[in-house]
């Protein structure tokens, strides 16, 4: 990591009152390659009877954006995610403890050597504070920041339990497209991530790609022959394709295998059976 490194390009939109929070996100998301402005995203995200924005509207209007909303939590990881290129919002506290004053900025470099800290915050752009009183606002939060990234691009401190739980968020706002990229990205990192090839397979089947969900959960049954999950939606898959003979046979797999969802297995194969009974009459 360098002593100093800064973002160039990182667009400024300056706060109007008691808009940081669509200000900052506008900023993230245009970064990303989102084409935005706080005033088209003040009705996702402001809440007029607080006066400002929650953090988890922040982290749903990423989501329907078609971004990763990932979660950055304290100055090591700050300072590795802005070395890595990536600005992250920050929620700080700039009054006192017992009067406090929150708002959001975009971190966008730093230097050690000086001990300062560049973010674009309220009405200026590229503000330098020092690193010890920003480190004292910020801690405010609990140390709440957020990366707003495309689905092309992985963490520079990515965690594969973290990661994967940032893509299910956009299954959760049936961003499936960007589920789908993330969950690839997330492959190529960690290709024998369970989580990540049933995400993805579950992803290419909401989006009616069936050939596709259907090869990822044939690779999934591979690497993990004895999940049952991946069976029983694997079932789901070859029967929406009409292979009625191979989906019972993966049914009755993920019935054999059971497990805590032994139960959703059964009723998967029950319904097989059911309606392949009814095809032969």
């Amino acid at each position: 990591m360098p002593d100093r490194y800064v973002l160039n390009s990182v667009l400024f939109y300056p706060q109007k009152a008691f808009q940081c929070g669509p200000s900052a996100l506008a900023m993230a998301l245009e970064w990303s390659g989102v084409s935005s402005n706080p005033e088209a995203l003040a009705p996702e995200v402001f809440t007029p009877s607080r006066k400002g924005s929650l953090q988890s509207s922040i982290i749903a209007a990423s989501r329907r954006h078609g971004r990763v909303a990932y979660p950055v939590s304290g100055p090591d990881a700050l300072l590795a995610e802005v070395s890595a290129g990536h600005p992250v919002i920050v929620l700080q506290n700039l009054g006192l403890s017992w009067f406090p004053s929150w708002h959001y900025a975009v971190v966008i470099g730093y230097d050690l050597r000086e001990g300062v800290m560049f973010l674009h915050s309220g009405i200026i752009p590229r503000k330098q504070i020092s690193l010890k009183l920003f480190e004292y606002t910020w801690a405010r939060s609990d140390h709440w920041g957020l990366l707003v990234l495309p689905p092309s691009q992985l963490p520079a401190t990515a965690t594969e339990h973290e990661y994967i739980s940032a893509v299910l968020g956009l299954e959760k706002t049936g961003q499936w497209k960007a589920a789908v990229q993330g969950y690839e990205t997330a492959l190529n990192r960690w290709p024998d991530s369970l989580l990540a090839h049933i995400g993805l397979g579950n992803s290419y089947y909401a989006l009616g790609d069936l050939e596709s969900a259907e090869k990822t959960f044939q690779e999934a049954a591979r690497r993990y022959p004895t999940e049952g999950s991946v069976f029983n939606n694997l079932a789901e898959v070859l029967w929406k394709q009409g292979k009625n003979q191979e989906a019972l046979k993966a049914a009755c797999k993920a019935v054999k295998l059971g497990g805590p969802l032994a139960n959703v297995y059964q009723k998967t194969l029950e319904e097989i059976q059911a309606l392949n009974s009814m095809i032969k009459n």
